[in-house]
């Protein structure tokens, strides 16, 4: 089978890049802005700070990202598990030749980004402790200096500036102009708090808020950042948001909660009749107080007066003397017992421990003893092997000196029967003496015939015997 040559009206080739470029090309024109619903899964923050994530539901999953500019700007934090709408374009990786969600914004689906961004962070300040009373401050009762953060343009610095100074002409006001919402106003209401607390002369109260308004409108005291500001504040805070059916994040985390800013002014600045009422609630409890105390004093100073001690103080003195010295008689008796006692334990223990150290000397000798006998066996095994070997060595001396080896080698040896002298010489013997000659296997008598004093030829074999006789012939 032949393959078809290509020529120049075959169809145009494409490569993989361009099929992906023109397939990129078609979804961004197609699809430049969408909205996608679904299901977060696989989400990850990288250290560049985008987010990578997929978006599925019960049949498909599309690939999406959002880059850190978007990331930060989300009013809440998105996990895995949570469905949302995704506003973004379609596109095309083209390295890997997937498609892919560019997201640029999110919002949870069934709930408000911004409700579920506060219930959020409520949760995580009131795990970490800032809601707690234990850290809330008293305000101060009479302030001369109060420091205040809101717009100097809106409704609630003028309804504060009137409470006030109806209610005390000598207060002094400290106000940090702020805006109260927008993009902007986060950092200026962290910005007021922290220059207020360096203000020298420094307020001894401060109110931070602002007028009525949306979820919306109000959300600069929703902010983390302010919620901080206010929790490391060293000057007392009142919140005065005017949003009486909701709290905000500030008013949790504030020392005292005020429903607007000008029930905050009422709260820090009492007016005279509060005062007076206040002072004069506090006189009649310390006047109950002091007849309660003065009429329990009246009764012991009765009881006292009454009482047989202070009408006859002779007998009383002799009683506790008498005490006294029943006291210190059972403190003797007590302290010879105990003396007794003691010294009974004492030798007590004395014996126990005599008994124990002579067990104990006991048992430290029978180790000892043990030991030296452990160690003289070892000095008599090793000794006896000494002397084995030596003796080994002598006895294999012994054996190469002795005669009975020469004899056993073919020689014999020629001694006198009755003195029993070898004879060496044939100077000591004569001619028809009789001699013993010692072999090997025994001796025998013989009688000397001839006796010849040259010089033996050791080689030769020609004597009667027929053996070597160093001694002569015989």
């Amino acid at each position: 089978m032949s393959v078809p040559a290509y020529n120049a009206v075959s169809p145009q080739i494409l490569t993989v890049s361009q099929v992906t470029r023109e397939i990129r090309n078609l979804l961004e024109g197609t699809y430049p802005k969408v909205w996608i619903e679904g299901e977060i899964s696989n989400l990850r923050v990288v250290h560049s700070g985008h987010a990578y994530f997929t978006l599925k539901d019960a049949n498909s999953q599309l690939r999406a990202v959002i880059f850190r500019s978007s990331w930060r700007q989300l009013p809440f934090t998105p996990e895995s598990g949570m469905h949302v709408v995704a506003q973004g374009r379609l596109s095309v990786y083209e390295p890997r030749g997937d498609y892919q969600l560019l997201a640029t914004f999110l919002e949870p689906k069934g709930i408000g980004a911004l409700q579920l961004a506060y219930e959020q962070l409520r949760d995580r300040l009131f795990q970490e402790g800032l809601f707690d009373e234990a850290r809330k401050r008293p305000l101060p009762l009479v302030p001369q200096r109060i420091g205040i953060v809101t717009s100097p343009t809106g409704a609630a610095i003028r309804d504060i500036i009137r409470i006030v100074h109806r209610r005390r002409a000598n207060v002094r006001l400290y106000l940090y102009p702020v805006r109260v919402q927008g993009q902007e106003a986060t950092q200026e209401i962290v910005q007021g708090i922290a220059r207020l607390n360096a203000y020298e002369p420094r307020p001894e109260v401060l109110i931070v808020g602002r007028g009525g308004g949306s979820l919306e409108d109000l959300w600069a005291f929703n902010e983390e950042q302010v919620a901080r500001a206010i929790a490391a504040s060293e000057i007392p805070v009142i919140s005065a948001v005017g949003h009486e059916i909701d709290y905000t994040i500030a008013d949790f985390v504030a020392d005292l909660r005020a429903s607007t800013p000008s029930a905050a002014a009422e709260l820090v600045v009492k007016s005279e009749e509060e005062l007076r009422q206040q002072l004069n609630s506090l006189l009649a409890r310390m006047h109950t107080i002091v007849q309660y105390r003065h009429a329990q004093a009246q009764q012991a100073l009765d009881y006292l007066f009454n009482s047989r001690p202070l009408r006859e103080p002779h007998r009383f003195v002799n009683t506790l003397q008498q005490q006294v010295d029943d006291l210190v008689l059972q403190l003797e008796k007590g302290w010879q017992n105990s003396s007794q006692e003691r010294e009974k334990r004492l030798e007590n223990a004395t014996r126990s421990l005599a008994r124990l150290n002579s067990r104990v000397r006991w048992q430290r000798l029978y180790t000892h003893l043990t030991t030296l006998e452990r160690r003289l066996q070892t000095a008599i095994r090793s000794r006896l092997i000494r002397r084995g070997e030596t003796l080994g060595g002598l006895s294999s001396r012994l054996n190469a000196l002795s005669p009975l080896a020469v004899l056993g080698r073919g020689y014999s040896l020629c001694r006198e029967p009755i003195s029993r002298q070898l004879v060496s010489r044939t100077a000591l013997v004569h001619t028809g003496q009789q001699i013993e000659v010692l072999l090997q296997d025994g001796q025998l008598t013989c009688t000397v015939d001839d006796i010849d004093s040259k010089e033996p030829d050791y080689g030769r074999s020609d004597f009667r015997t027929g053996s070597e006789t160093p001694g002569g012939n015989s």
